[in-house]
């Protein structure tokens, strides 16, 4: 030991002996503290749901509210708890005289906040969704309630003004639509999906919707699946209602003006509401309506667990709160038809003379390549036509120039020599590249056939706008995708080319909507490649004008193609429902997907008790883990979820190994 090192040796005792001493101080205080506090006077326990997501501890739990917590510990506010020797956070879901515990109860430590951000409905449906999806109720709180932001806490929520008069004229083209929305007005609860036909306006449909329930002293909520979505809903309501009456929840401004929206919500301030899939939980008062626009499209399910679909969020609303519900998409869903079949909803739709009246559509073969390009003559002369009056729009499923690369001789497909992973080109001037390793390929020759050509059998947005920029000489191109996503155009003859999602609103509709590489959509390996390739077209083709044509490059004998050419979603739907059910598939029986290692599948396959007639198949690899598919009928769905949900439990008490569940997943 060094002369220097020395005092700071001496002085170590004397620093643990007063680390220990404040410890002892602090221990005696807690206990002081613990043994001063006096209960309240009136409904001394509180009922915590504890933010804990363990299967078996899933439940409230009962605490001992203080007198100086009597006034601030009510139903809906955050708390702090003493759980498991640790500080954890929770919601007081109830105040009661009573406890069915029979030692004595640990206080509340602290209320973080007397704001009650958990409304009872809400409290009631997170337990209907953890039973539904045998998750627990804590992750659906997650999802159900923003993080709190104390500023925004602290500003006032001012009133909304008196509902205006609804509008009317928007669904005067929709077979029993008028009805519909009479009953909404007269304080009715009517359950409808909705087919919306093309060129119709469907956010001022959905608008005049909201204000009829919003007018009948009742709220409403929109749910829709992206922001460009929301920001169209938003125009409609504030043309329609005026400033002051709605919110828009979604997470682009930020976590203060998101809590902001959120409280107006909870105080009422607010009760017309329009969101992506967490404004399913939005605690509006009253509420009288729920709307959900397209149902299909995979953003409506949650990435997150328990991975709740906002289309069952919002029709166990609808089931618990006895409120209106509307389904409204251009295309329909095998789910939104069974609701129809089940007497659930019932049907509003177009009539088919007013649909042939609005549009004109035609699938034309790939091969008929009459000017040279991939494009076929009919599509050109359509593109050419439309040019003369107003855009056009041309929508392709892949983004970028040169998606994949094959040899011009053999069609074998381009690989790079030092990974073999797939080449692509980003540009007309740029040469081949790995798009897994990144190594150029400036001198690629084919390895099966040593030809040196380069032929791009799937092209991106770029190539197909730099070929159309040379058909159409003089005519704007434009392109819309991936972060240069356009909203809207005007009514100059431009081309917009855009890839599936990604296509603007035109001001005026589009003189011409043509559909290329449709086989790309349908070439998917999945269960709704079909239906979600006819979503994809209905959805672009219905922002033609009146009286538009519709051009779809593809095979015209394929069914979807040809329910695309009918404007037939109804009866597309109805087949895709009747083939599923004789397969055994969704929606007519319900699905459960558990992914682990082979040892937790065994625990799992020996724990469950599944109901009967319940099919296992697997376990099957999937990535670096092992999957089970389980499948019973519709009618036995709960009882899967039950079983499901009591094997979670036993699996937390146990600590064993962790299993993914998903209930009903979107694709397997």
């Amino acid at each position: 030991m060094t002369k220097d090192e020395a005092p700071e040796a001496d002085m170590l005792p004397g620093l643990r002996a007063a680390v220990d001493d404040a410890r002892a101080k602090a221990a005696a205080t807690r206990r002081r503290t613990a043994s001063a506090w006096e209960p309240a006077a009136t409904e001394p326990v509180a009922r915590v749901l504890v933010d804990i997501a363990l299967a078996h501890l899933d439940r409230p739990f009962d605490y001992a509210v203080p007198a100086s917590m009597a006034e601030t510990a009510v139903p809906g506010a955050r708390v702090k708890v003493r759980f498991a020797g640790q500080d954890v956070h929770g919601y007081v879901v109830g105040r009661t005289s009573e406890t069915d515990h029979t030692g004595t109860l640990q206080p509340l430590r602290r209320v973080v906040s007397a704001e009650p951000v958990l409304a009872p409905e809400i409290a009631e449906l997170s337990a209907t969704l953890a039973r539904r999806y045998a998750g627990a109720r804590s992750d659906v709180l997650r999802l159900a309630v923003p993080p709190r932001h104390a500023t925004a806490e602290k500003q006032p929520s001012p009133a909304a003004p008196g509902p205006p008069a609804p509008p009317s004229g928007a669904w005067t083209d929709v077979e029993h639509g008028d009805a519909f929305l009479r009953r909404l007005a007269a304080g009715g609860s009517p359950r409808a999906v909705w087919s919306a036909g093309p060129a119709d306006d469907w956010p001022a449909m959905v608008a005049e919707a909201a204000a009829s329930a919003y007018a009948a002293g009742r709220g409403a909520l929109v749910c829709v699946p992206d922001r460009r979505d929301v920001a169209r809903v938003d125009a409609a309501l504030l043309a329609v209602l005026g400033e002051g009456h709605h919110v828009c929840l979604t997470a682009d401004g930020g976590p203060a003006a998101r809590y902001r929206d959120f409280l107006a919500v909870a105080r009422g301030a607010r009760r017309v509401v329009v969101g992506t899939r967490s404004a399913a939980f939005a605690p509006v008062h009253d509420l009288g309506l729920v709307v959900l626009w397209d149902d299909g499209d995979d953003l409506h399910a949650e990435p997150r667990a328990p991975y709740p679909h906002t289309r069952e969020v919002l029709l166990a609303r609808a089931d618990q709160q006895s409120t209106a519900a509307l389904l409204g998409g251009v295309a329909r869903t095998p789910e939104a038809q069974q609701l129809i079949a089940s007497g659930w909803a019932h049907e509003l739709t177009v009539p088919r003379e007013l649909l042939r009246r609005r549009v004109r559509v035609e699938a034309v073969p790939a091969e008929d390549r009459s000017v040279g390009t991939r494009i076929p003559r009919a599509a050109y002369d359509a593109i050419r036509r439309g040019l003369g009056s107003g855009p056009v729009l041309v929508q392709t499923p892949r983004a970028g120039y040169a998606a994949s690369l094959a040899c011009d001789t053999c069609r074998a497909p381009a690989r790079c020599t030092v990974c073999t992973g797939p080449l692509v080109v980003s540009g007309p001037t740029v040469p081949p590249q790995c798009r897994w390793c990144g190594h150029v390929e400036a001198t690629w020759s084919c390895s099966t056939c040593g030809g040196r050509g380069l032929r791009a059998p799937v092209r991106g947005e770029a190539r197909t706008a730099e070929e159309l920029g040379r058909m159409f000489a003089g005519t704007t191109v434009r392109s819309s995708s991936g972060d240069r996503v356009v909203d809207r155009v005007g009514a100059h003859a431009d081309i917009v080319v855009a890839t599936v999602g990604a296509e603007p609103v035109a001001d005026e509709g589009y003189a011409a909507v043509v559909i290329l590489d449709t086989w790309l959509s349908l070439a998917r390996d999945d269960l709704r490649a079909a239906e979600e390739a006819l979503r994809r077209w209905l959805n672009a083709a219905a922002l033609v004008r009146p009286g538009g044509h519709v051009v779809a490059v593809g095979d015209p004998a394929h069914p979807a193609l040809q329910a695309l050419v009918r404007w037939d979603p109804t009866g597309f739907a109805r087949r895709e429902a009747e083939e599923r059910s004789q397969a055994h598939l969704p929606p007519a029986a319900r699905l459960a997907t558990v992914t682990g290692d082979l040892g937790a599948l065994d625990d799992v396959l020996t724990l469950v008790d599944l109901p009967e007639g319940a099919e296992v198949l697997g376990p099957v690899p999937v990535d670096d883990e092992h999957r089970v598919l389980l499948r019973v009928p519709w009618s036995r769905g709960e009882d899967l979820s039950q079983a499901l949900g009591d094997l979670q439990r036993v699996r937390s008490a146990r600590k064993l190994d962790p299993v993914r569940i998903q209930v009903d997943p979107l694709t397997i």
